[in-house]
């Protein structure tokens, strides 16, 4: 705010008259409060404004003169999901391999609720029972822990678990980013506790092909 202040000199009388003389005073009571509004205001962003990050494990560098021998994977936990373009999900149970026959049967689903989302949680249901109790007691009180804690006992409890589905992650040449993101959410929101992203083989393709011909005619 400003307030113009007007001197006038002289009066009624006679002599010459002073010529007026103007003065401003800024009122900085509003400004002082509207920076300490502001100051406080970032302060509690930034406090609460923590960044969104997706955990992942990263395989161990490989030394070319000491290769490491990848680890055996039994048939019957063995889920493999391959995600191709237009947001399609295709997956089948066991392995694929050309030596035995007959292959397995190819499935084909999406995103939502009732698509992949469901088939995992059918494979991995013991497991993610036992964490969404945990959970539950923890929001109700009935057990009292630290963060911490928390996520050292649901880290042994996938640890422990010898039951659920080991994932094989697996994606065509036209699929996109966000696709890959999509199913690692999903794999978290199911608490699957082994899951590995590898590369599609020759045999794999070749089914897709066939199913989507067979899909067609």
């Amino acid at each position: 705010m400003a307030e113009i202040i007007q001197n006038e000199g002289g009066g009624k009388g006679k002599g010459k008259r002073r010529a007026k003389k103007h003065s401003t005073h800024i009122d900085m009571t509003p400004m002082v409060d509207l920076a300490c509004l502001l100051l406080t205001f970032f302060m509690l962003t930034a406090a609460f404004s923590k960044a969104k990050v997706m955990e992942i494990a990263l395989p161990e560098k490989q030394d070319k003169d000491k290769p490491i021998e990848s680890p055996k994977v039994r048939s019957e936990r063995t889920l493999n999901i391959i995600l191709d373009e237009n947001d399609v999900v295709y997956w089948y149970n066991g392995l694929a391999d050309p030596k035995k026959l007959p292959l397995p049967e190819l499935h084909t689903t999406n995103f939502s609720k009732e698509g992949i989302r469901k088939v995992l949680l059918n494979r991995n249901i013991e497991l993610f029972k036992l964490i969404d109790t945990y959970n539950k007691d923890i929001t109700k009180g009935t057990i009292v822990a630290p963060r911490d804690s928390v996520q050292s006992h649901i880290g042994a409890l996938k640890r422990k678990d010898k039951a659920g589905p080991i994932v094989l992650v697996k994606a065509t040449e036209k699929v996109k980013y966000g696709n890959i993101v999509d199913i690692v959410d999903e794999l978290t929101i199911t608490n699957v506790s082994r899951y590995s992203i590898v590369d599609i083989n020759s045999v794999e393709l070749k089914m897709i092909e066939a199913y989507k011909k067979a899909t067609v005619n």
